[in-house]
């Protein structure tokens, strides 16, 4: 192992004692439900940041900055507080629809809080995750395009981006597999916890997207 994967560990670990400790943790409570937005952005501009540089540690075999690495945090971030809203919308949506018996219901229960987290697990995945994954691909590719300088960035063209990437890849594995496989299981946990941790452990979630995106890319070379 190397030096840096030690510090990477450790900052990992900071993190999670951080919101463990009774003392940050009642900050953490308080500044999630008081600031959602905000903490929103905090909470996914490190730790999917964390995970890009996985990521890339998994494809090199080395620690590497990532190309416009500013820049693809402030993305993390943003999606973030997309993140607040939407985890909101698909978790009430669902309870919603539940109540005018438009969806299967049990009445109380672990058996009737998992069904919920479980269906809304499925719809957000199934409607918003491609979306939401096919916006961020679009993304990295404007970044590495402009070779992660805001200038050349603002001049790469949409055309350029999307006939860059490699659709059947993202279809056929980060769509097709990953989310039946990984994503929705795993956010059925999510929504099971409290509602200020959720957030918190989807981001955590998204360092194993680094991981499974490296993979993704290291298949066809391998082929």
């Amino acid at each position: 192992m190397k030096r840096f994967d030690f510090i990477w560990a450790g900052v990992l670990l900071a993190i999670a004692v951080f919101v463990v400790i009774p003392v940050t943790n009642d900050w953490f409570e308080a500044a999630t439900g008081a600031h959602p937005y905000i903490m929103g952005f905090v909470k996914y501009s490190i730790l999917a940041t964390m995970g890009e540089l996985l990521a890339l540690r998994i494809l090199s075999g080395d620690w590497k900055k990532p190309v416009g690495l500013p820049y693809r945090a402030l993305i993390w971030g943003a999606l973030g507080m997309v993140f607040v809203v939407i985890f909101r919308i698909f978790n009430k949506g669902v309870i919603a629809a539940q109540a005018g018996n438009l969806l299967p219901a049990l009445e109380s229960g672990f058996g009737a809080a998992l069904l919920v987290s479980f269906l809304t697990s499925v719809f957000m995945n199934l409607f918003f995750a491609p979306t939401f994954m096919a916006f961020h691909r679009v993304t990295d590719t404007y970044i590495d395009l402009g070779e992660g300088k805001l200038s050349n960035i603002l001049k790469v063209k949409l055309k350029d981006v999307v006939s860059h990437i490699d659709w059947n890849s993202f279809i056929g594995f980060v769509v097709v597999k990953t989310i039946p496989i990984f994503w929705i299981p795993a956010h059925s946990i999510t929504f099971m916890l409290p509602e200020n941790y959720r957030l918190l452990y989807a981001a955590f979630l998204s360092i194993a997207l680094g991981g499974i995106l490296a993979f993704a890319k290291k298949k066809p070379k391998a082929a």
